[in-house]
């Protein structure tokens, strides 16, 4: 970390807590206690006002962040636990309205918090506005030493964070991240319940791939962009699974989402950052765990993708995702984040150890939610045969001509919920990845 060497900022660090002691004599009923929309409890106010007013204008860039971070180390116990159940009233609220994220701090929020409901983000004016030096505090109020210390170096920070409602533990996957100098938090809801393995809809082929008891090894990956559900449809996969069989589960997260609760199986829960280095590191540590499955939770770089291979290759059966939104892409996506001289044996890598790729959309519905829309490879022998040797771009024909096998593509689904009624021609044409080949299905 960058040391801090204003005059202004070592005086103000010696002085802030006599300061903030005088400014924050608690008035009789002053309470952070449950959230209020559109009320910020008056101690929390007199708070952030007295921080905020020790934080001298010069300090500026990296510099202002560690003098806040600073002075966020010393606050007291009982404080930081007043602003963490403060901020807690977001998270609450979010649930109440069913948003999937919650956005706040930075110039790019401009003083509001925002929610994202059903796909749709909008700034929540009845939460209040914060100046950028509070939520500045509000969001190193919820982080440790060393996740402040990776913040500061690496200017990003992806980390889990919970909280208690009604009794239970709520989770969320959290991202800091630098806007302009100022701090800014994304946290997306991870809901409690995991949604049936049943309502995913797969053709039984394809629950025979994902499924240990009659495929012990090969990777399967779960693809689409951010907000598809991956991570729900993965959740779904691996509860399956454990309810099913006695068996090993190692998870690798960046961060853990959904906590599954050991069944028939050993499930291990190992974070990046905090239980494991890197994906690559944990990846190679299950080797030695006797694991039956190995999740990865993104194949995010050149190493875990290789490795990922090595150990499918090994003959482990291995989950993972993309940010990819086909299953040509995803597989063109892999091949290319190799060196050129990898290209070949990954691509040979590839089509022996791949079995499955779904990859999906969420897409609104006529009743105001959203939908699961889905493409779906299975690795027969002619895709095998196109992958190695570089046809990537008869796969997507494949896909199309196999419903038989239990493959469908994306435009193809998308027609099924529009003859269900479910979304509408427009939706369908707007989500679409081949808009000829959807135009084509809708005039049939």
């Amino acid at each position: 970390m960058v040391k801090i060497q204003s005059r202004k900022m070592l005086e103000a660090g010696d002085m802030i807590e006599s300061n903030v002691q005088r400014s924050l004599v608690a008035r009789e009923g002053d309470t952070a206690g449950r959230f209020q929309i559109g009320e910020m409890p008056p101690n929390v106010r007199r708070f952030l006002q007295a921080i905020s007013s020790e934080i001298y204008s010069d300090i500026t860039g990296i510099e202002r962040q560690e003098y806040i971070a600073s002075l966020v180390r010393n606050f007291s116990e009982e404080w930081k636990r007043i602003l963490k159940t403060f901020l807690a009233g977001f998270l609450e609220q979010m649930i109440t309205v069913r948003a999937s994220d919650v956005d706040i701090g930075g110039a790019g929020c401009a003083g509001s918090v925002w929610f994202r409901v059903y796909g749709v983000k909008k700034p929540q004016r009845k939460l209040g506005e914060y100046p950028l030096d509070y939520s500045d505090i509000l969001i190193h109020n919820l982080l440790t030493d060393y996740q402040r210390e990776y913040l500061f170096t690496h200017r990003n920070l992806d980390f889990s964070y919970a909280i208690a409602v009604d009794g239970t533990t709520t989770r969320f996957r959290a991202d800091v991240y630098f806007d302009l100098d100022h701090m800014a938090l994304n946290m997306r809801y991870i809901p409690n319940v995991i949604r049936p393995f049943k309502d995913l809809g797969l053709h039984t082929n394809v629950v025979r791939v994902v499924s240990l008891e009659t495929s012990k090894s090969g990777l399967t990956l779960i693809t689409g962009v951010t907000g598809s559900g991956k991570s729900s449809t993965l959740d779904s996969i691996i509860d399956a699974n454990n309810r099913s069989m006695d068996a090993h589960i190692v998870i690798i997260g960046a961060p853990i989402e959904t906590v599954h609760t050991p069944k028939r199986s050993i499930v291990r829960h190992r974070e990046v950052g905090r239980d494991v280095l890197s994906f690559k590191d944990g990846v190679v540590q299950a080797l030695r765990q006797d694991p039956n499955i190995i999740v990865i939770g993104e194949m995010r770089d050149p190493d875990t993708i290789m490795t990922a291979l090595e150990i499918t290759d090994s003959g482990h059966k291995v989950f993972s995702t993309l940010h990819t939104a086909s299953a040509v892409e995803s597989i063109d996506r892999i091949i290319g984040e190799m060196p050129t001289g990898e290209q070949e044996r990954t691509r040979i890598r590839l089509a022996d150890t791949l079995n499955c790729i779904v990859s999906q959309k969420l897409v609104p519905n006529s009743s105001g939610t959203r939908t699961l829309a889905k493409e779906v490879l299975l690795i027969t022998s002619a895709v095998r045969a196109a992958i190695r040797n570089g046809n990537t771009g008869e796969i997507y024909q494949i896909i199309f001509e196999s419903a038989e096998y239990g493959m469908i593509t994306l435009e193809q689904d998308l027609l099924r919920l529009v003859r269900q009624r479910i979304i509408t021609s427009d939706t369908a044409l707007h989500f679409a990845n081949n808009k000829k080949r959807i135009e084509e299905l809708l005039k049939n």
